[in-house]
């Protein structure tokens, strides 16, 4: 069964006073595009997390992110107030020694100084990581259901369109002996015209439209292209990750297709054509998003 290559996966876990997130979003691209936002304490995990992504994701531009809810502290940030002390007492002494008034906003100046402000962080425990750890599996299990899902979506799309090429391959087949007789009728008529002009070998003439009418026969394309729909549908369905095989079975339809087309000769029969051709089309359109 195919996948899409839109996915998105969510999974959340408490530990201590923090609400840990992890999210995994993706849309199409030819191979694993792997990017990580991860928060400060986990940064030291991002090749490790990387490295299990890399095992268990198939192609797309995916975005990683592991974060603490804002609900929630990492860390804890305060005052130095010793250093805002010693600022205060030398900004007081200038202003007294060269005979100018002290700030009237002391909070905003001092504050803006270096190492005012400190922040406490704690390392990372084991027991945290062994909890993120299963998040991270839970949020890959959403993330690859996600992708399921859509797949199911595209595979319906997909049996609609190749049915409907397949519908239009066989309305075409009343236009075929239709169009050899106009031919044979039209050039007939037109050498009745000249032959009174014009003296010509009827059995060379009969064999050149033989040979001419064989130049137009389309049973071999017809035969060809409906083998390649029912390939797309077969790999479709039996193949892992079938998403680049599928795209070159649909360039081999299209050639089918296009030959159809060149060798119609027939209004009707070119209508036929170009609305497999719109179909195909649509095809190719969602074949991008297939894993």
């Amino acid at each position: 069964m195919i996948q899409s290559m839109t996915g998105f996966g969510k999974a959340t876990c408490e530990y201590g006073n923090k609400k840990i997130v992890v999210e995994l979003k993706s849309l199409n691209s030819k191979q694993l595009d792997l990017s990580t936002r991860i928060s400060g304490l986990y940064r030291e995990k991002d090749i490790e997390i990387r490295n299990e992504l890399s095992q268990k994701l198939d192609r797309g531009k995916v975005d990683f992110s592991l974060y603490v809810d804002s609900s929630t502290k990492e860390s804890v940030t305060q005052i130095n107030q010793g250093i805002v002390e010693a600022y205060y007492l030398q900004i007081k002494s200038m202003a007294d020694n060269l005979g100018i008034s002290v700030p009237s906003n002391w909070f905003e100046v001092l504050l803006r100084l270096p190492d005012t402000m400190k922040t406490e962080t704690v390392e990372l425990d084991e027991n945290e990581w062994i909890e993120i750890k299963k998040t991270i599996q839970i949020a890959i299990d959403e993330f690859k259901s996600f992708r399921t899902q859509e797949g199911a979506s595209l595979a319906q799309v997909f049996e609609s369109k190749i049915e409907h090429i397949r519908q239009l391959l066989k309305d075409i087949e009343p236009f075929e002996t239709e169009r050899v007789e106009k031919i044979k009728a039209r050039l007939e008529e037109n050498l009745k015209a000249l032959s009174d002009k014009i003296d010509y070998d009827k059995n060379r003439l009969e064999q050149e439209l033989i040979y001419y009418i064989e130049k137009l026969d389309v049973n071999e394309e017809k035969v060809r292209l409906t083998n390649h729909l029912d390939y797309f549908l077969e790999t479709m369905k039996n193949e892992n990750a079938p998403g680049k095989k599928l795209g070159f079975i649909a360039q081999e339809m299209g050639r089918e297709i296009n030959t159809i087309g060149s060798k119609s000769n027939h209004h009707l029969m070119q209508r036929s054509v170009v609305e497999m051709k719109e179909e195909l089309e649509k095809i190719k359109e969602q074949i991008n998003n297939v894993l």
